[in-house]
């Protein structure tokens, strides 16, 4: 696969590897639950519920702005290594917050490293603030005043993950008209979990550009259509969807199908470590569990810079690149 490769959705801590985890744990003197990995130490992870717990404990680890800058610095240099041009990072203020980092001085790390990243490899990215859905509508709005009172060029875009379950779309309007308002692009995870109503839920009541995720919008061909009409792009992450047991395998993945009734998608690696991928390995699996031609692959590239939440002049180069 010869197409630079571009990634819309992944989450900071979530890209974390073990090894990192283990090293900031030693260095902030955390201790770490023994079953949080496996045997040959791989997270543990075996369903989306045990996934989020091991996520939460594993951020325990990462406590300092040293910690988020050597983390955003190391993720970008090695996918920039496997041919990632541009990448939009997820980023939660919640953890950081709860141990004690300012969010300014948070933005700083996350800026630190990721110009450490840009100055050695050229990669471009911007970062997506996120809520946690199951942390409640009043931390939500919280996280997007944060965005709304201490703008940051490298923030761009503003989203909503953890639990699908948890409460309803409509509980949170508000934060996303805040968000709205702030002038950031706006996405939200649905339709992994929980099913295509989930999608349309989001889409009434949040008015979003990009969906995280999506896939079980294929359960409902109206929807599709609805998002083929308005355009609204799906960020497919296959291999997580394997790993959470959405599907059996990246065959499975109704990428193809959604992208061939019109539906604009985009491929993300999500969290890699915890679900034994990166966004490379993504690229390469569904071309060949698909037998994608390099022209098509590129076009995922093409569709992921035009949805990307990022200025013209950015998506003008990163264009180029794809045609050079």
């Amino acid at each position: 696969m010869r197409a630079p490769l571009v990634e819309l959705h992944c989450h900071s801590e979530g890209a974390a590897s073990p090894a990192f985890v283990r090293e900031c744990a030693v260095r902030n003197k955390v201790a770490l639950p023994d079953n949080m990995f496996t045997a040959d130490g791989a997270y543990s992870c075996y369903d989306f519920l045990h996934f989020l717990s091991v996520y939460e404990a594993a951020c325990t680890a990462i406590c300092t702005p040293r910690d988020y800058a050597d983390l955003v610095y190391t993720y970008f240099t090695e996918a920039a290594a496997k041919g990632l041009i541009y990448g939009e990072m997820f980023l939660s203020s919640d953890h950081p917050a709860d141990v004690g980092i300012d969010y300014v001085d948070f933005m700083d790390a996350i800026a630190d490293g990721y110009q450490r990243a840009h100055a050695q490899t050229g990669i471009e990215a911007r970062f997506i603030l996120t809520c946690v859905r199951h942390f409640g509508v009043e931390r939500a709005e919280e996280t997007a005043k944060l965005a709304h009172d201490h703008p940051h060029p490298l923030v761009t875009g503003f989203g909503m993950g953890g639990d699908e379950n948890w409460g309803k779309p409509a509980d949170f309007t508000r934060t996303y008209d805040i968000a709205r308002d702030t002038g950031l692009g706006l996405t939200v995870h649905a339709g992994e979990v929980c099913g295509a109503q989930s999608v349309s839920d989001c889409l009434d009541a949040l008015n979003p550009t990009r969906i995280g995720h999506g896939v079980r919008s294929i359960e409902d061909e109206n929807l599709v259509a609805r998002l083929a009409k308005e355009g609204v792009m799906l960020e497919v992450c296959p291999g997580s969807n394997i790993a959470l047991g959405v599907y059996g395998s990246y065959a499975q993945s109704p990428i193809i199908r959604l992208r061939d009734a019109g539906v604009r998608v985009s491929l993300g690696s999500d969290d890699p470590p915890y679900f034994h991928t990166d966004i490379a390995n993504e690229y390469r699996q569904v071309q060949k569990a698909f037998a994608l031609s390099d022209d098509e692959m590129c076009a995922i590239s093409r569709t992921a810079i035009e949805a990307a939440f990022c200025d013209d002049a950015t998506k003008a180069v990163l264009l180029k690149k794809l045609n050079p």
